[in-house]
């Protein structure tokens, strides 16, 4: 960012005593040059950033300098003009060279030019590669992630929503995407701008479109730059409203924690297992917990939805599948050696000691996320009878069932 000198200047302001400008001073530029001495008028109160102290330099009346000069490095507008360098070079190797179509390939032509065009405008900085971390490439306070796609489209899977691994130094991210499919072209884009969307079928991660319009940032009620500093126990809400705010009906969510999903207690096994194969104690148990987050089981025969949600709990939140939803609660198995009757309600007379060990012991965004509130444990069988008796037919949960509460 070149600036030269300014006419009508503030009140002069004399140098510090120190023969340096610390990191944190203000930024000056010398206006006049008398016999060596410097007459400083206040130019900006861009504050320096540079981690170490920089070096005065006199410059001559009405000079134009880059803010280099005074060591802070490169500017915005500097340092995206040498992107679009970058990405016209690489657009044009893209289209005679399909070497560098792979992601690879690609990402290390993209780290070389860059570096050539850096040094090409004069500048020093140090080009870093970030092995596993992020931002790909570090340029002193900047950062380039680098993405690559064979298909005809400028969208693609990002970053970790976490963050975890990225570079202390980098104040600003920015992206160069190579489309390869159709006729391949380079483009950069802000990182934070580009960003239109978290994908969470496992660790949340960002999906970036460049040149969209739509933030998502902007649909959360936030900005990049303010939420990419937030821990992660605070970032997650974010994300779990913005996802539940996409959820289709009958949809849950199949992570509930507010830390990483890499770091939540809960984990689902690899593999999917069949309700019919598990052992009798974890049935009941697993029964008892999808009965009492799930109270529209007692509802009649004709609510195609009653065993909707309990089935999907097994499913998102155990990895267990359930081909025959109704043989949860009206199978013979599960209620007792009477046959006749209400199947129903004595499948869950006689889970009852389960149903109550859950109550205290399942995780509170649970009952969040399947009751739309969390009462007390204390509280939260009194919550579930009376909700179930306004689903039950024929009878009444709470003349029945927990007599003890």
């Amino acid at each position: 960012m070149a600036v030269g000198s300014y006419k009508n200047a503030p009140e002069p302001k004399s140098l510090p005593s120190s023969p340096e400008l610390k990191a944190g001073e203000d930024c000056y530029e010398v206006n006049n040059w008398d016999e060596g001495e410097a007459d400083l008028s206040y130019l900006s109160r861009r504050r320096a950033k540079a981690p170490q102290a920089i070096s005065y330099r006199r410059i001559k009346p009405n000079a134009s300098f880059n803010i280099k000069t005074l060591g802070l490095g490169m500017g915005d507008q500097e340092f995206e003009a040498i992107l679009t360098i970058v990405c016209q070079k690489l657009t044009d190797e893209a289209r005679s060279n399909k070497d560098i179509h792979e992601p690879a390939a690609f990402e290390a032509r993209a780290r070389l030019v860059l570096q050539a065009q850096v040094k090409a405008t004069g500048n020093h900085e140090t080009i870093d590669a970030v092995p596993q971390g992020f931002p790909d490439i570090v340029v002193g306070r900047y950062g380039a992630e680098v993405k690559c796609t064979e298909n005809d489209s400028w969208r693609s899977i990002a970053n970790s929503v976490s963050e975890g691994q990225r570079a202390k130094s980098v104040e600003r991210i920015y992206v160069i995407f190579g489309k390869m499919g159709g006729v391949p072209e380079v483009k950069w884009d802000d990182y934070g701008k580009a960003i239109i969307h978290v994908r969470t079928s496992h660790v949340p991660r960002f999906e970036i479109e460049i040149g969209s319009e739509r933030s998502l940032f902007t649909q959360i009620g936030t900005t990049y730059e303010k939420f990419r500093i937030l821990p992660m126990n605070e970032k997650m809400p974010f994300i779990r409203e913005y996802a539940k705010g996409r959820l289709k009906e009958g949809e849950r969510l199949w992570w509930l924690e507010d830390n990483d999903v890499d770091e939540q207690q809960h984990s689902l096994p690899l593999n999917v297992r069949i309700y019919m194969d598990l052992p009798q104690d974890e049935k009941r148990k697993l029964r008892a917990e999808a009965a009492l987050l799930c109270p529209r089981i007692l509802s009649g025969s004709r609510d195609r939805l009653k065993y909707r949600d309990a089935v999907s709990y097994l499913m998102t939140y155990h990895g267990v599948l359930c081909p025959q939803a109704r043989d949860l609660f009206t199978a013979g198995s599960v209620a007792g050696k009477a046959r006749g009757g209400n199947y129903l309600q004595r499948a869950l007379l006689d889970i009852q000691p389960e149903m109550k060990k859950a109550a205290y012991d399942l995780e509170k965004g649970l009952f969040q996320e399947y009751w739309g509130l969390v009462p007390i444990p204390d509280d939260r069988l009194k919550w579930w009878l009376s909700t179930a008796d306004k689903f039950a037919k024929g009878w009444k949960p709470s003349a029945t069932m927990f007599l003890q509460l």
